[in-house]
């Protein structure tokens, strides 16, 4: 039996779930979609486990059984390339003080494929070039298994839909932004892909952003995703916090979660979230209250959390 896309297989799922009568109070992601199916995206490859946006930190997520994400650039000379950061100052080390304040753009893709970019991780992450995209995609070509996450930093959508086309990794793909125009338009260009749109905000500006997208139909959205932080974080990047119940482990009040899960499913869109903290209860939780997938830093505390949920789930159920 062929297998069908594991993202169309999980929206699919989800839908019909959304419109089924509820078996259980609450929504459950172990009563409708398989351990093996539960889509984990190691963030800018593998997370903390190998240095970001680098062949090998996709070879290891793909090893794991994660969709490794890469953040998408355009050297000078037109060649997208996987890179993070507007310049090298943070991940080339010993950088000349001229070359911090540059960025790919600035460099020819022959240029910056000099450039060390895992010494600044480690030594054992030392000699780490940036290659172009062509050869990750060539490293997906004829294997269906593997999937990745493309985050647009700048680029040329014609340039970057040309070459997914050309290794036949339409269906491959998912395609991140913040930015819903920009989902639209890839749809427009690609419309066999996926599209993630990623959200970032406390509960006020999500719920203004999300009746925006609620009144289009989720239009080109196929998942979502929302940042999600511990009630307490020194991490500057947090939005403020909302009022939140002191039984609340997270900034954004547990039911506004439960009913943003509620939404997206009924929309057949896939309920992504990403647990800004190394803290391994929260995978949990955040289950329980109806996402369905995760973003993540931390891949290997992630993949642990989601066995051990899932095993205490079927546990209990054999038990009644």
């Amino acid at each position: 039996m062929k297998v069908p896309d594991p993202v169309r297989f999980l929206l699919a799922l989800a839908a019909a779930a959304a419109v089924a009568p509820a078996a259980t109070p609450e929504w459950n992601i172990t009563d409708h979609i398989p351990l093996e199916r539960v889509i984990v995206q190691g963030h800018r490859g593998a997370g903390y486990l190998a240095e970001e946006n680098t062949v090998e930190a996709f070879e290891l997520a793909w090893k794991l059984g994660l969709y490794p994400e890469s953040d998408l650039r355009m050297t000078k000379d037109g060649v997208i390339v996987p890179f993070h950061d507007n310049t090298f100052a943070r991940v080339v080390k010993d950088a000349s003080p001229e070359l911090k304040k540059k960025g790919v753009k600035d460099l020819t893709y022959a240029e910056v494929a000099q450039l060390d970019v895992g010494a600044w991780k480690g030594e054992q992450f030392k000699g780490r070039r940036v290659l172009p995209m062509a050869t990750i995609f060539e490293l997906m070509r004829g294997r269906p298994e593997r999937h990745l996450y493309m985050d647009i930093k700048s680029i040329e959508f014609p340039r970057l839909a040309a070459e997914i086309r050309k290794y036949g990794l339409e269906k491959q793909i998912v395609l991140a932004s913040r930015k819903v125009e920009e989902l639209r338009a890839w749809k427009a260009l690609v419309p066999e892909s996926e599209t993630l749109l990623w959200m970032h905000g406390n509960e006020a500006e999500l719920s203004r952003d999300l009746a925006a997208h609620r009144a289009a139909k989720f239009a080109g959205i196929t998942q979502l995703q929302i940042h999600i932080y511990p009630k307490v974080t020194a991490d500057p990047w947090a939005p403020p916090a909302d009022p939140s119940p002191a039984d609340n482990p997270f900034r954004l009040r547990n039911d506004f979660l439960r009913e943003v899960g509620r939404d997206l499913r009924a929309h057949g869109v896939l309920f992504q979230t990403f647990p800004y903290t190394d803290d391994p209860t929260v995978y949990g939780k955040l289950l329980d209250l109806g996402v369905m997938s995760f973003a993540t830093d931390h891949p290997d505390l992630t993949l642990r959390e989601l066995k051990a949920y899932y095993a205490a789930k079927t546990a209990a159920k054999t038990a009644r």
